[in-house]
């Protein structure tokens, strides 16, 4: 699997408990806070609930 950069670029206030949980789970929180991860099926589904809110580049 290829590695990927997340970064969060937006907040999670006023956001459903779903996404923010969500972007818990990525391991973000704050605006800005990058995680490199294996991209699999299962950050891709998460990243796919949340794609308004980080930013995603190939490593």
């Amino acid at each position: 699997m290829s590695k990927v950069k997340i970064t969060q670029t937006k907040s999670v206030i006023d956001r459903p408990k779903r996404q923010k949980l969500t972007i818990q789970a990525l391991g973000l929180g704050k605006i800005n806070r990058s995680v490199e991860v294996e991209y699999t099926a299962q950050i891709a589904g998460m990243v796919n609930k949340v794609q308004h809110l980080v930013t995603v580049e190939q490593l």
